[in-house]
């Protein structure tokens, strides 16, 4: 279950990279700007301010109604067939959450294959937590790694030891999750503790993997760690790179359109923060920042 494929990407790993994006994620960060991917089951959106009232919609199914020229979707009502998406002049449907096959998906992400190999690029799973379709994921690496794909594996690491020990051997470079060391302040942002994220990091470096740590940074919610993530990353030898990722808000418009509870924080860091961050990051760590 997929809810989007995207090509020419070039922040998911090194050169240009097609991602796949999983549906379905263990954890509940507040500031996701994937929320699409919370859930594993199809989910469909619409988004009222795209809506123009022309009523084609309403002609299809009882899912929309046109009322006192206000019109009223119920999500619950749909059964995913998509034609009030073809209908809509406006493209104010869309549906997240798509059944394919790895052949399939192979088939689409190779079209790309030149690329790859000429900018030193690749596939990147991502999602959601891809992981959580570990047996998928290992067949799709293992049609992908017969053409010499090289495979970036994007992972918030709340996954068994089980799913990485499957994947290990396809991946090149693990795109790994750091949000906060203290487990509370973890849990307070994520829903889940964090003890099982950072063991599994010391064994992917003990494997000898390539490592790329991200960091998203989020005033007032793990803004006081940095610190101590710096501290415990000083430890992990197989760091190529560690990004900090600046919190934004353009998730916002796709929660509503999900009918989603939108808990994002509201303050965004400046440019200011965001340099003293990377600073004390490279500072400490040793590692490479950006």
């Amino acid at each position: 279950m997929i809810f989007a494929i995207k090509r020419f990407e070039t922040h998911d790993g090194d050169g240009i990279r097609t991602t796949v994006f999983f549906k379905g994620c263990p954890l509940r960060c507040r500031w996701c700007h994937n929320p699409e991917s919370f859930s594993r089951e199809t989910e469909i959106a619409y988004n009222d301010e795209l809506c123009i009232r022309c009523g084609r919609c309403t002609s299809l199914c009882d899912a929309s109604v046109i009322k006192d020229n206000k019109h009223i979707f119920d999500r619950t009502k749909c059964t995913f067939c998509g034609e009030c998406i073809d209908i809509c002049p406006r493209g104010a449907y869309s549906i997240y959450g798509d059944n394919r096959s790895a052949e399939e998906i192979a088939e689409e992400v190779l079209f790309d294959e030149i690329f790859f190999k000429g900018s030193g690029g690749g596939v990147t799973f991502s999602g959601g937590e891809p992981l959580m379709q570990t047996d998928f994921c290992v067949k799709l690496a293992k049609i992908l790694k017969e053409r010499d794909i090289n495979i970036a594996i994007d992972t918030c690491g709340y996954v068994s030891r089980e799913a990485i020990e499957k994947i290990l051997p396809y991946a090149d470079t693990f795109l790994y999750d750091i949000k906060a060391i203290d487990p509370e302040v973890h849990k307070a942002c994520t829903g889940k503790s964090n003890e099982l994220i950072l063991d599994n990091l010391k064994f992917i470096d003990s494997k000898g993997k390539n490592i790329e740590i991200r960091i998203p940074y989020i005033p007032e919610y793990n803004s006081g760690e940095i610190e101590k993530i710096a501290e415990f990353l000083k430890g992990i030898k197989n760091i190529k790179l560690i990004r900090v990722l600046p919190y934004h808000k353009y998730a916002d418009s796709k929660y509503l359109s999900l009918g989603t509870k939108n808990l994002s924080p509201e303050k965004i860091p400046t440019k200011e923060e965001i340099q003293r961050a990377r600073e004390t990051l490279r500072r400490i760590s040793g590692h490479k920042v950006n």
